[in-house]
């Protein structure tokens, strides 16, 4: 009997581990539930009540091919190994199949599941499935992980040209098993049941996230590279949430956008070009998670911004993180994300540019609440975009190089439509008076609305100035908008 651990790969379709498994004979699937570990993770309750409602969905899609889901409880990832060894004992399990995870907690976890089971005689098979290439096969010449995406975008092109990711088959059902399907539960202890409203932007299942993948690529790709910076457009796939709890694999993302471009990876398409360069960036964070551990152990990847003197400006904090700093497109940002458990890209880089230098505030501060909200929350994608705004990770934005949040809402929400959704308090004001209702001081509408907390001019001298005084500072390279 072979069973297979279901992790961040909630899906039929394209799972290695699971269609290695079936291919060695009948088929068990297995789900830990881990509220500690979750909690300690700060994962958002949005998030992780998009896990239990795929669940169900995955639930119903391995029941068409006979495999039986159970669900098991192990408060921290410390239980894990003697939770999966009780069930193959149960069951009489001969191999365990998982795809691989990254993340220095996910790593000795799952050497810890390996011993125990190969001590007990179950044999753990490990796959590549969450990215393309198996991190430490991407180096530079000197044997070392890459520290600058367009250096590694241009190896992975080269071997992405020799050798494309093949789609795993889709495993056929097997001979029906005595064994019955848990129930998923609805809900798990210290994780609030997120709104309907939130609920019905995020639906469940592959079928939602092959549906978004198609209506993307078949036309809104085009314009990735000319809209995906304006928050009030339609610009993105909205794949995020999709691909970190892996209701849809990476594999499916390329072959798609490969296929909207005639087969073309660096050339076409420039929009069909620019979202496979995402995909790279996405794969890059988690290479740069495996080669450098210090980046899951909340230390910023260049050692010198450990010195950085960070304010301890709670007010301040709260402020940001409650959508009243007084700058219309910070606090628009901030209640899309608490309203929707999602916030646009561009204005992920504003709002933490903003936190970082004009707050001069810990960016592991800014990371936390992201991951506590995020329904798309990712360690490597979280960690990497934090350490980049902040000018402390790898190929990271030069410190002197602080975004104006005014100038970011009137060349990317020019109009004011963005501002207007999610600000319904400045709706009175015309497009040059929303951006910085500070300087209309006075006029109808705002009144309810905040001062800003921060004076950006003299902010941002007081951020260069932290860092410049930092030794041997040395400006990234490879900028990433």
């Amino acid at each position: 009997m072979q069973l297979v651990w279901l992790r961040s790969d909630l899906r039929l379709h394209d799972n290695t581990a699971l269609s290695a498994a079936m291919g060695s004979g009948p088929t068990i699937a297995v789900y830990l539930i881990s509220p500690a570990q979750w909690q300690a993770h700060d994962d958002a309750a949005c998030k992780v009540d998009f896990w239990l409602r795929n669940l169900v969905e995955v639930s119903k899609t391995l029941g068409a091919l006979n495999v039986p889901l159970l669900i098991r409880h192990a408060d921290t990832w410390g239980q894990a190994a003697g939770v999966l060894l009780e069930v193959c004992k149960q069951h009489k399990i001969d191999a365990l199949h998982v795809n691989d995870e990254y993340g220095i907690n996910e790593t000795t976890r799952d050497r810890a599941v390996s011993e125990t089971l190969q001590d007990a005689g179950v044999h753990f098979h490990h796959y590549l499935d969450q990215l393309f290439f198996n991190p430490g096969s991407v180096l530079t010449k000197s044997g070392n992980y890459f520290q600058v995406y367009s250096q590694f975008r241009k190896v992975c092109y080269a071997r992405l040209h020799q050798s494309l990711p093949k789609l795993v088959t889709r495993p056929k059902a097997q001979t029906a098993l005595t064994i019955k399907s848990d129930t998923v539960p609805s809900s798990v202890g210290g994780f609030a049941t997120p709104t309907e409203a939130l609920r019905a932007l995020w639906p469940a299942g592959e079928d939602e996230a092959f549906r978004r993948l198609n209506a993307f690529t078949d036309e809104q790709i085009n314009y990735y590279d000319s809209e995906r910076d304006f928050p009030a457009k339609p610009g993105t796939s909205q794949l995020s949430a999709y691909l970190a709890a892996g209701i849809i694999s990476p594999r499916q993302c390329l072959h798609a956008a490969l296929q909207s471009n005639g087969g073309e990876f660096e050339t076409g398409k420039l929009g069909a070009v620019t979202w496979i360069n995402e995909l790279l960036w996405r794969e890059f964070y988690k290479h740069i998670l495996a080669g450098y551990p210090r980046v899951s152990r909340h230390r910023a990847f260049r050692a010198e911004t450990e010195a950085v003197q960070w304010r301890h400006a709670p007010d301040d904090l709260a402020a940001w993180q409650e959508a009243r700093t007084g700058l219309p497109i910070i606090d628009a940002a901030m209640r899309q994300l608490l309203d929707t458990g999602w916030m646009h890209n561009r204005l992920r880089m504003v709002v933490a540019m903003f936190l970082t230098k004009n707050l001069l505030i810990d960016w592991r501060l800014g990371e936390r609440f992201f991951m506590q909200h995020l329904i798309d929350g990712d360690l490597a994608a979280n960690n990497g975009g934090w350490q980049w705004s902040s000018s402390t990770g790898t190929d990271s934005a030069p410190y002197f190089r602080i975004f104006n949040p005014l100038s970011q809402s009137e060349r990317f929400d020019g109009d004011g439509r963005f501002l207007k959704h999610w600000l319904p308090e400045l709706a009175d004001l015309t497009k040059k008076e929303i951006h910085n209702p500070a300087a209309t001081a006075g006029l109808f509408g705002v009144a309810d609305y905040p001062k800003p907390i921060v004076d950006l001019g003299k902010s941002r001298v007081r951020a260069l100035a932290a860092f410049r005084s930092l030794p041997h500072r040395q400006p990234g390279a490879g900028l990433h908008e």
